[in-house]
């Protein structure tokens, strides 16, 4: 017999240590942890004792696999990235020490990478596959029947209903009064949404350190006639829990979730309906503009994965008009954020964040109408992110040709109380740090009300001005505003009665 050594196939199998109802409990115990460390507290320390503790945790469940050599290694690659974040914890640390905490795993558990490329390509799918694994894990507690199976299907419906109205209770008043009907003196009182939400995002995120799984290649040395056709292995994430039918009784459920919400933005948003006593309209239309765009890019991640390019509910004729449906409600909610924004930026002016916002927002509108693009066309996911890439140099572009300051100066002033009558008084201080081009609306204020703050702020200004047309910090758009300046200036002279 002749030996072959020949790659059957790309394996994913589990590492088998202890049964998943104890591997439950400690994630679980890592969980409460978490909460302790950092639910409503500032983070330091607390983030480098956590990954200390999902280090310990995950040896105990994964020393069979271990041996001394890739331990050691492990470890000193885990010490070196806690020094920078016990050092002092900013974004740079907290990357190295995610980083660091990644490679000692693989390195631990994962002997067969030994490549860059198959490394980095290990991780990318921990870092991608992993957080969505442990639901689909637990089932495995329980034997496939037919009332697990329903439950399964239901399962990720739920859990993203689940969370689809937890946003819009946060971001609608009215929803967040129905909720509370719900349980107002059990549920409400004792178990805060917001914190079952992180609850689940931790166990989702320690679940992969616990229970680890890598995708691995066998090499069969045998005859090919000798090697049996190995039985098909399970995926990663279930079919029932990403199929077509779990898919369809998602896209029901939050088509309905979603009608709510739009109908409530159109009776009370857009068309002005009375509103439920003791609530106000201000506190309707000024709530939520965040929480809504946040639903969108959920919503958004969620048709990404549902309609893959070659995936079964790709070409399903009842799935793909849920989804246009679905989409479509998407882009009404980012249309009703972008009015809550501005009816909130009416009474509290304009700032570079609400101004960013306003991009942002439209960003993510055309993002949603770019995903129905890629369905109907049938093109693959590269092309969505080439035309998100298109869109955003675009929009980044054209961003840096504006005159956001002069922008936002002239509609604080034009909309402030002493103006209008209305909203807020002007901020003479934030008006200082928008710069020398908030001048000409600075001097049409002194027009109508020139006192001792105002007047300050002018000539602050007016010296910065002076500086910036130094050689050195010239700029074409400063030069501009010079003539405008002096034309002005010159305006206001030549109009004045000889005396």
């Amino acid at each position: 017999m002749t030996s072959l050594a020949s790659t059957i196939a790309a394996d994913i199998q589990p590492i088998r240590h202890s049964s998943i109802p104890a591997k439950v409990g400690l994630a679980l115990a890592l969980a409460a942890l978490a909460d302790w460390l950092f639910y409503g507290e500032r983070i330091g320390l607390s983030l480098s004792l956590f990954a200390i503790a999902i280090a310990v945790v995950s040896v105990l469940f994964n020393h069979a696999t271990l041996d001394l050599r890739r331990a050691w290694t492990s470890a000193a690659v885990l010490v070196a990235g806690l020094v920078p974040a016990v050092e002092e914890l900013n974004p740079l640390s907290c990357l190295i020490l995610v980083t660091a905490l990644l490679m000692a795993l693989l390195l631990a558990t994962n002997p067969e990478t030994t490549e860059l490329v198959e490394r980095a390509r290990a991780l990318r799918n921990f870092i991608l596959l992993g957080p969505f694994r442990f639901f689909p894990d637990v089932l495995q507690v329980f034997n496939m029947s037919a009332f697990t199976r329903g439950i399964a299907l239901w399962l990720l419906p739920a859990a993203l209903g689940t969370v689809f109205v937890a946003l819009f209770a946060a971001a609608n008043p009215v929803i967040e009064q129905w909720v509370s009907l719900l349980n107002p003196k059990i549920i409400l009182d004792y178990v805060s949404i917001p914190r079952l939400l992180f609850w689940t995002m931790m166990l989702a995120l320690v679940w992969p350190f616990i229970h680890v799984r890598w995708r691995r290649k066998k090499v069969v040395t045998a005859d090919v006639d000798d090697v049996p056709v190995p039985p098909p292995l399970q995926p990663l994430v279930s079919a029932e829990f990403l199929g077509p039918s779990t898919i369809l009784r998602s896209l029901v459920l939050f088509n309905l979730l979603f009608a709510a919400q739009s109908i409530l933005d159109g009776l009370y948003l857009w068309g002005h309906v009375a509103l439920p006593d003791n609530m106000t309209y201000a506190a309707y239309a000024h709530r939520g503009a965040y929480p809504l765009i946040a639903t969108a890019l959920l919503a958004a991640a969620f048709v990404l994965v549902a309609m893959r390019p070659g995936g079964p509910a790709e070409k399903s004729t009842v799935i793909r008009p849920l989804v246009y449906l679905w989409v479509g409600q998407n882009v009404l909610l980012v249309a009703s954020s972008i009015l809550r924004l501005d009816l909130y930026v009416d009474i509290y002016m304009l700032t570079y964040w609400r101004i960013a916002a306003f991009i942002w927002m439209g960003l993510v509108a055309l993002g949603l109408i770019l995903i129905v693009a890629r369905i109907a066309l049938d093109r693959s996911n590269g092309w969505l992110v080439g035309a998100n890439l298109i869109a955003l140099t675009i929009v980044v572009y054209t961003c840096s040709l504006m005159n956001f300051d002069a922008f936002i100066a002239d509609y604080n002033i034009a909309h402030s109380r002493e103006v209008s009558g209305r909203g807020m008084p002007i901020d003479t201080r934030y008006l200082t740090q928008i710069g020398p081009q908030a001048l000409p609306a600075i001097e049409r204020m002194m027009q109508i009300r020139a006192d001792r703050t105002l007047v300050g702020c002018h000539d602050r200004l007016v010296e910065s001005q002076h500086l910036d047309m130094a050689w050195r910090a010239w700029g074409f758009r400063t030069w501009r505003l010079q003539r405008r300046l002096d034309a002005e200036a010159k305006g206001r002279s030549d109009g004045q009665p000889a005396g």
